[in-house]
């Protein structure tokens, strides 16, 4: 099992849009037991979106799938606005 986050730093005054549009792209994607948190402490602004993949090649089937599905491109529109840095990194689940 491989656990996918993506860690954003929002735009100042766009956290909660970027959470919310993170929140309906997993949905569209149907992404398996995704998360979307927002920051208590430590940098301000961030945004992080969790899921979970069975392995490495089922995240890059599942991000091939994100750049063709024409309802999560349409629900992905613009979110790219809303950060201005961000990173992606893949846990093994032990």
């Amino acid at each position: 099992m491989i656990v996918v986050r993506n860690s954003f730093i929002a735009k100042p005054g766009q956290a909660s849009k970027l959470a919310a549009q993170l929140k309906e792209m997993a949905a569209a994607g149907q992404l398996k037991n995704h998360r979307v948190l927002t920051d208590v402490t430590g940098e301000f602004n961030q945004v992080v979106m969790e899921y979970e993949v069975e392995s490495v090649t089922g995240f890059e089937e599942m991000f091939k799938k994100y750049t063709s599905d024409p309802q999560i491109r349409e629900k992905a529109k613009g979110y790219t606005d809303l950060w201005s840095t961000g990173r992606r990194d893949l846990f093994r689940v032990m």
